[in-house]
């Protein structure tokens, strides 16, 4: 089966907002949908600085759109869920925010990130639980659920969970380590994408540093932002890849879209020939698509996705036509 789709263009730009709503800052990361009976949560990371020292911090929040993607409804007024304590995981921000119903519950994971001095970043996956359908989330403790390990030393991130009968599965990133290219360069990182599962959302049983999508690019490949659908007998799994070093500048090394598909959701075959096309030449997902999220909505299949700049002007979408 070749997938065909139709892109609808950018649907949310947070450049919009900034001047009316403190809230709302620049970027508009990992676009996450949660469809309701009337109208579409999508929740994403943006960015603020924090007054005292001039970095940015990231936080939370999220746009109500009507189900077909066309007309916003209402964007949040207020912090989805509260900063991390100071010195933990989460302490300097979250990104992204992946939302499932799971028993009757409604169940955030997070990438919670935190400063280093030798690299830049480290990062774990935390869980918070919404009691009131999503406005807000509360941290089911103060610390990850899922970080660092034995044989997966840094880096654990961008946690995808689908709830199927009453299992949880988990889809992550899980960094291989950090790597100097160059004199006069910061220190890059490579991660890729494993797997794992729980009944409870707190307890993760992992294959642990077992890459399960083949990279095309090499060793130096880095996966990130799985997300999976089920649909005709197959668990098909969009993300987006990149060169670990000198992406951020260099024509064609920066985050494209991939794809691969799996029968057991362990097992994947990978081909790229089925994402949505990059645009043309100044248009919005011209020079990079990352941070995608594949959902269903009134049986149409969506897929939200960044454009050029890792977000910084918002997110869009393309619809698969179904045969």
């Amino acid at each position: 089966m070749t997938f065909q789709w139709l892109k609808h263009g950018k649907i949310f730009d947070p450049t919009d907002y900034v001047s009316s709503n403190e809230h709302i800052g620049v970027f508009a990361q990992s676009p996450q949908a949660m469809v309701f009976n009337d109208f579409v949560r999508i929740y994403f990371s943006t960015r603020t600085r924090d007054p005292l020292n001039g970095k940015y911090h990231s936080h939370v929040a999220y746009v109500d759109m009507d189900k077909t993607l066309r007309e916003t409804l209402a964007v949040s007024q207020h912090s989805i869920i509260n900063a991390g304590e100071l010195g933990c995981f989460d302490e300097h921000g979250i990104f992204p925010f992946n939302v499932v119903r799971h028993q009757n519950r409604i169940l955030a994971f997070t990438t919670g990130w935190n400063r280093r001095v030798s690299v830049s970043v480290d990062t774990g996956i935390g869980l918070a639980i919404s009691q009131d359908e999503g406005k807000t989330f509360q941290r089911y403790g103060a610390g990850p659920v899922m970080s660092a390990s034995l044989y997966e030393p840094c880096l654990v991130a961008d946690a995808f969970v689908k709830s199927a009968n009453d299992v949880l599965h988990m889809w992550y990133i899980f960094g291989t380590g950090w790597k100097q290219y160059a004199a006069d360069s910061a220190p890059d990182r490579t991660y890729k994408i494993g797997y794992a599962r729980s009944t409870d959302g707190i307890h993760w049983e992992r294959n642990e540093a077992q890459a399960i999508v083949p990279d095309v690019l090499g060793p130096q490949e880095s996966q990130a932002l799985p997300t999976v659908l089920y649909h005709n007998g197959r668990y098909h799994m969009f993300f987006c890849f990149r060169e670990s070093y000198d992406f951020r500048s260099a024509a064609g090394r920066g985050y494209r879209l991939g794809y691969a598909w799996s029968e057991d959701m362990q097992t994947w075959t990978r081909d790229d020939s089925q994402v949505p096309a990059v645009g043309s030449a100044g248009e919005w997902d011209s020079e990079m698509q990352c941070y995608p999220h594949i959902f269903e909505c009134d049986d149409r299949i969506y897929l939200l996705y960044n454009g050029n700049e890792f977000g910084r002007y918002g997110f869009g979408v393309a619809e698969l036509i179904l045969p």
